[in-house]
């Protein structure tokens, strides 16, 4: 099952958000702005999600498929409403990015409208990027040219492996044959091209992984996300190792395939850009996912969407039959909210840029209001001697340099496999 929401605050039924947040928005017009989409279903539940997602037996009554696209766009025009009710700077969507579950479940056509309706109300930065998350069993030629006229410039594949009794384990029912023609389609129709891969599933040897990365970049996609699996409580698969029935997950397998993954990646001209995700150029980065690592703003649309604007953190209810009542009421479908106070926001300014190519700016992190506020300490120059000379972090980077005048913090290979205990000695 999904997992459970936290509590947080009462949203109030406008939407409105507090007056410090209201006065920070202010000084935020030049902040990348970008709008995420949830649609919540899937045809099967894989064993080890426990993303906000239903199959259609889950909806019950209050809820479809066919009213939802109609339910989402009322969001966005709630979403519109809020903005303008407290005079917020005028932002155009810098990226939009359709998640789930299996946004592709829903007609091309009906992800085109809700795309054009974010258009109407919100307007595009000039070369948005337009992402939507797709299984590769609902990718045709079709569907590819409608998402590319529509808009939409990017397709990211849910490969996860190309090993079938891998894909078994993790109750994938995709053909691993269609993710070579959905490429092919996505390539035909003009879209770049992100898979996404699954790394220490239960039974999967280093061979397999192996055979997963290669098959991967003999597609030869723009971008490759390898993320680490992680058992999560509530989910069928917790439940079965919990009973012995698949054995649990083993770190110093993890990190064996983490620097496979960079072995095969690395040698076949893909960079990381952040800890799990590579690309073959600057370009191909995924920029929404980037925005959520650099605090950017962003409005979550949909049943347990997640949402920032200047320091103000709300999620939506999480079924769609209570997500469609209130606001159908004219209600916000807000859930609960949290301002972040002073110590969230450096260690969060720490922990996500440490794992980005790009590091932590010294000098940035040591300048922040947050920082002084919190009597935390600064970064020293012994600290990052010390992480230096431990290889956790790039002697290069470290170095001052036009720019970054006390330097950067910036993994090394090794230190993106320890990169919480890097974390745990900047703490202030």
């Amino acid at each position: 099952m999904p997992s459970t929401l936290p509590l947080g605050d009462p949203v109030p039924a406008d939407g409105g958000f507090p007056s410090a947040v209201q006065q920070a928005l202010s000084a935020r017009s030049a902040v990348p702005f970008g709008l995420y989409v949830h649609i919540p279903f899937c045809s099967v539940r894989c064993g080890y999600c426990d993303f906000n997602t239903y199959t259609a037996e889950d909806l019950g009554p209050g809820a479809s498929q066919l009213s939802y696209p109609d339910t989402l766009i009322s969001e966005l025009v709630f979403a519109r409403g809020v903005l303008d009710a407290m005079d917020a700077p005028e932002r155009k969507l810098s990226t939009v990015f359709f998640g789930g579950g299996t946004p592709t479940l829903l007609p091309p056509e009906e992800l085109a409208r809700i795309l054009a309706r974010a258009r109407e109300l919100f307007d595009f930065r000039p070369g948005a990027e337009i992402t939507t998350e797709a299984n590769p069993d609902t990718i045709t030629a079709e569907t590819a040219q409608i998402l590319a006229e529509a808009g939409f410039t990017r397709l990211s594949l849910g490969m996860q492996s190309a090993v079938p009794r891998v894909l078994k384990t993790l109750d994938r029912t995709h053909d691993p044959a269609n993710v070579e023609r959905a490429v092919d389609a996505a390539r035909a129709a003009g879209l770049q091209v992100s898979l996404d891969l699954i790394s220490g599933t239960p039974g999967e040897t280093l061979q397999d992984w192996r055979s997963s990365l290669e098959h991967a970049v003999a597609l030869q996609p723009d971008h490759i996300s390898a993320y680490s699996l992680i058992i999560e409580e509530g989910t069928a698969m917790a439940a079965k190792i919990r009973r012995g029935v698949l054995e649990d997950i083993d770190p110093d397998d993890q990190a064996d395939k983490y620097l496979l993954t960079e072995e095969v990646l690395g040698a076949a001209g893909f960079d990381w850009y952040e800890v799990s995700n590579f690309s073959t150029s600057r370009d191909a980065r995924s920029e929404h996912n980037l925005n959520y690592w650099v605090d950017s703003d962003w409005w979550g649309a949909g049943p347990g969407a997640h949402s920032h604007m200047a320091g103000l953190r709300w999620w939506n209810v999480k079924h769609p039959a209570a997500y469609a009542q209130r606001l159908s009421t004219g209600t916000t479908p807000g859930h609960g909210r949290e301002q972040l106070q002073d110590e969230d926001k450096v260690l969060e300014h720490l922990m996500l840029r440490l794992r980005l190519a790009d590091g932590l700016d010294i000098a940035e992190y040591n300048a922040l209001p947050e920082l002084a506020r919190t009597m935390g300490e600064r970064i020293s120059p012994a600290t990052v001697d010390s992480l230096v000379k431990e290889q956790l972090i790039s002697p290069e980077a470290a170095v001052p340099a036009a720019g970054h005048p006390e330097g950067r913090v910036v993994l090394t290979l090794r230190g993106r496999l320890l990169a919480d205990a890097v974390t745990r000695r900047l703490v202030p």
